[in-house]
């Protein structure tokens, strides 16, 4: 045989072996796992290389959720994986479904409601695969209402705070890598202490640690706490660097229409927001024109009074930061969607901005943050106390007068026959200066 026909030949059998030969295709690999625990839920985020192909069911007897991962190396330790999840016992590898894949079982502690969905790359995390674990038995912590001696109903006003974003979910993410939940929570958490230090007052927090909770379910929590007040804070952001200022905003109408609407569809839960009217309409033949009506008013109630306080939180962060919105804003937002709630969502400022992330990552502007709203609901409650609290009870004491040219502090304590610092107490002044106008707070003796 020549050398030439040897070449061609060496050629012939070189090609037959690449077709019988299978083509490998990269196989996707687990990057890491992070469980992040909340009360009463906890979510476990899979950070993949390539977008998961996966499949899944759920075991009893003990309780387990199984994840089939298609064409996925058996690359990560669950070993080293601690979980402070009370509903997560741990993570470990089965028996694969398909060659080339991999089998994840979780072993749970209790029977628990699951959800899985996959989440594209986002800054800074790349492809993920998402899994949540709700426990609905859990058991919800209710505001402790504080009963006034001469009186039994006298309560605290509880005052929802949420901060927004957490775990999974950073928030916007600045330009020197701030994450929003940090700032929310932090802020949240000195907003709280504030209203927890005002007697006849009550702070709840949405989360008070670096979890996840969806968007939808914030008002739920406000509701379960019978709350006066629901109070978002977030930090806006932007494509560039030049948009600043702070902005607050309330719910639109047209949201909030859609909203009544499915709430008038849920008859189940009409007596959540109607109380003990509902047990009185249910046997009505005009059941559902009743509840209309009734849920008609609470939501105007709720607008009403959330845009009021919109203007008073507004007014008191123009005198620490710039506004980048001078009156309220209305949008559809979820966490504002509680129709018998009034709630509002404050951004504090532009996180995409270099010199409001450094006011943000500062100690003393979260502070003044923190003080200005709490200045604005104070000054709401003074003047529109819910009828059953503490703080409608003294404003039914007390008395009130409108400073006139002339008059000062230490003028009308001698009129009213009560002391200055009763006077500066009871309307949270910090100096004898009142200006003309000011309606202040008289104590009796």
């Amino acid at each position: 045989m020549t050398y030439l026909w040897q070449r061609i030949l060496t050629g012939i059998l070189s090609t037959m072996l690449l077709l019988v030969v299978p083509v490998s295709y990269a196989k996707n690999a687990i990057d890491s796992v992070r469980i992040w625990p909340s009360p009463g839920s906890t979510r476990i985020v899979f950070d993949l290389e390539d977008t998961p192909d996966y499949s899944y069911f759920t075991l009893s007897d003990p309780e387990r959720l199984v994840i089939d991962l298609a064409n996925t190396e058996k690359n990560y330790d669950f070993a080293k994986l601690a979980s402070k999840s009370p509903l997560v016992k741990k993570l470990r590898y089965s028996t694969a479904k398909e060659k080339g894949g991999i089998r994840v079982v979780i072993e749970l502690n209790r029977k628990l409601e699951t959800a899985l969905f996959a989440l594209p790359p986002t800054e800074p995390y790349r492809n993920r695969l998402v899994i949540d674990l709700d426990d609905k038995n859990a058991p919800q912590n209710a505001p402790t209402v504080v009963k006034d001696n001469n009186s039994q109903r006298s309560r605290d006003i509880v005052i929802v705070l949420d901060a927004g974003h957490g775990g999974e979910d950073p928030g916007s993410i600045g330009r020197g890598g701030t994450f929003e939940k940090n700032i929310t929570l932090n802020v949240a958490q000195r907003l709280a202490k504030l209203i927890d230090a005002e007697p006849g007052m009550k702070a709840v927090m949405t989360r008070s640690g670096d979890y996840y909770i969806s968007p939808n379910k914030r008002p739920d929590i406000a509701r379960k706490h019978k709350a006066d007040l629901l109070i978002s804070i977030h930090a806006d952001a932007f494509t560039t660097a030049q948009p600043r200022g702070a902005s607050v905003w309330v719910l639109s109408m047209r949201r909030a229409n859609s909203e009544l609407g499915r709430w008038m569809e849920k008859s189940e839960r009409h007596s959540e927001l109607l109380g003990g009217a509902a047990e009185v309409i249910q046997n009505t033949a005009s059941e559902r024109y009743l509840t209309q009506a009734l849920l008609d008013m609470s939501m105007d109630h709720s607008l009403t009074t959330s845009y009021d306080l919109s203007r008073k939180v507004i007014t008191k962060l123009r005198g620490i930061t710039k506004m980048h919105k001078k009156i309220p804003q209305a949008a559809s937002l979820a966490v504002l969607t509680a129709p018998d709630i009034p709630s509002i969502l404050v951004e504090t400022g532009f996180i995409s901005n270099p010199t409001e992330e450094k006011n943000l990552n500062w100690s003393t502007f979260r502070q003044q943050l923190a003080q200005s709203i709490f200045g604005a609901v104070k000054t709401h409650f003074t003047e529109s106390p819910p009828d059953d609290s503490l703080w409608a009870k003294q404003k039914r004491h007390n008395r009130t007068h409108r400073v006139s040219s002339g008059e000062s502090l230490s003028l009308l304590a001698k009129r009213y026959n009560v002391n200055v610092g009763a006077i500066k107490a009871a309307n949270n002044l910090n100096s004898d200066v009142v200006r003309i106008g000011q309606v202040l707070t008289i104590p009796r003796t």
